[in-house]
């Protein structure tokens, strides 16, 4: 039974206090009745001794404490689900933008999802290609992988998350993925550039998104990436489809937490940050995987913007606790006009050794991507050496992969934003590139392999 309550004591920022209140459960729903009739949804946040703490999803401008009524609603945040939200456009809250009708279904399923039995979890091991050979070939990502893209203000992260996107296949399939794209807190133009980008393309088409701007209440960007993923959920488990979850910026969701746990008088923990920051994360980011007996997958590819360019800082450091790697951009390399500017040294994948081999990808492909791994790092540290000591003091091997480092930049990391490279293709250009050092130092790579892939391109 719905109870209605006209006994608001006091209102904090998005917090709206309500006493009286009989049985409020956590997370469950409210409808908040404005003085001019105007209708505002909440969730609970807190109820202890009667007093229960409401959150307000969008502004409380026109709430007061005699006039405006509270009913509780008796069941948590549900979304209605349907495959007939592919290609639909919807903002921070669940509510179509695109002048299309809402979505009507018997389905409504609960935005905070139910965890996966982790023995229900199957092992993922179906190599995604996504175009770019420094993921695929390098840091493999894999069918029901989370695997997140640290970046930082100013580099091309939306760029590489919407080139993913349009390219992303399980290499022996012929279905692509469905894209379900979440959004918080970005700028206008970002929203257009991904709906222009993707419905150029075509994406648009097998892609959900859900956008939460900047000039939208912060609140909403708690539930955003939930309802996402109850959608991916729905379009995996149920429709069987290989689902790929975009979520940016993360960054912008763990600062709206920090303010909701400052408007609730929270005891603060690093950075101001809520002491359940990682349980928080670990919520949206365990949401991803495949389950024993279903076709469908969710795989994330969260993004986040590290404050200061900071690792370190609680947001990118718990994220990388939680999900299994990360791709993290290099402003160094996106001043070298590098794009994708992905530095392959710190990006690390997990799973890569599940997703790769002769079932996968190819044979040679650990080898390659290991000597490749090596060759770039010492070339890199060659470059320090020679701002002390300058080139002429390198021998000739040492110059050797001294230019190798430039090569790999500009010729492997480098592609086109609409440019989708197979993974063969990636590979083969590796060993190309490996041409240039000598054959006594290709340690990582089996003679076998070198006689079957790379002994053509040595003249």
């Amino acid at each position: 039974m719905i109870k209605e309550y006209q006994s608001v004591k006091k209102i904090f920022g998005p917090i709206v206090f309500v006493e009286g209140v009989e049985d409020a459960a956590y997370n469950e729903t409210v409808e908040i009745i404005l003085p001019n009739g105007e209708k505002k949804r909440g969730q609970v946040l807190e109820s202890s001794r009667g007093l229960a703490a409401v959150q307000v999803f969008g502004e409380t401008t026109g709430l007061d404490t005699k006039s405006t009524r509270i009913r509780f609603k008796k069941e948590t945040l549900h979304i209605p689900v349907s495959d007939e939200m592919l290609g639909r456009v919807f903002d921070g809250s669940g509510e179509p933008v695109d002048g299309g009708p809402p979505i009507i279904s018997k389905e409504k399923l609960d935005v905070n999802g139910m965890a996966i039995n982790p023995a229900a979890r199957a092992e993922p091991h179906d190599f995604i290609q996504t175009g770019l050979s420094t993921i695929d070939a390098m840091n493999t990502l894999v069918r029901g992988q989370k695997l997140p893209i640290f970046s930082t203000a100013g580099l091309p992260h939306n760029d590489i998350a919407v080139q993913i996107a349009r390219q992303a296949t399980v290499k022996g399939e012929k279905t692509d993925f469905v894209v379900v794209f979440a959004a918080m807190g970005i700028t206008y133009a970002e929203a257009s550039f991904f709906m222009r980008d993707l419905e150029k393309t075509g994406a648009l088409q097998r892609s959900v998104l859900f956008l939460n701007l900047a000039n939208d209440p912060s609140i909403e960007r708690i539930i955003t990436p939930r309802l996402a993923l109850t959608t991916a959920e729905y379009l995996a488990f149920e429709k069987e489809m290989q689902v790929l979850v975009i979520l940016t910026d993360l960054t912008n969701y763990a600062d709206a937490l920090r303010e909701i746990a400052a408007a609730r008088q929270e005891v603060p923990g690093r950075r101001g940050y809520p002491g359940y920051l990682y349980t928080d994360l670990a919520s949206i980011y365990e949401r991803a995987g495949v389950i024993k007996g279903k076709k469908g997958s969710v795989t994330q590819l969260p993004i986040l913007t590290m404050p200061e360019e900071d690792i370190t800082h609680p947001i990118p450091d718990l994220t990388g606790y939680i999900t299994e790697g990360q791709i993290v951009l290099s402003r160094d390399l996106n001043r070298k006009n590098v794009y994708p500017c992905i530095d392959v040294l710190p990006s690390l994948s997990r799973l890569m050794q599940l997703g790769i081999g002769p079932k996968h990808t190819r044979e040679d492909h650990g080898g390659v991507s290991s000597q490749l791994y090596a060759s770039y790092a010492e070339g890199r540290d060659l470059r320090n050496l020679v701002a002390v000591v300058g080139e002429e003091a390198l021998s000739e091997r040492d110059k050797k992969f001294l230019a190798f480092a430039n090569t790999f930049e500009h010729r492997f990391v480098t592609q086109g934003k609409y440019e989708n490279r197979s993974i063969e293709q990636s590979l083969d250009l590796g060993w190309e590139l490996l041409a240039s050092i000598p054959e006594e130092e290709l340690k990582r790579v089996k003679p076998e392999h070198m006689e079957k892939y790379g002994r053509k391109y040595r003249k």
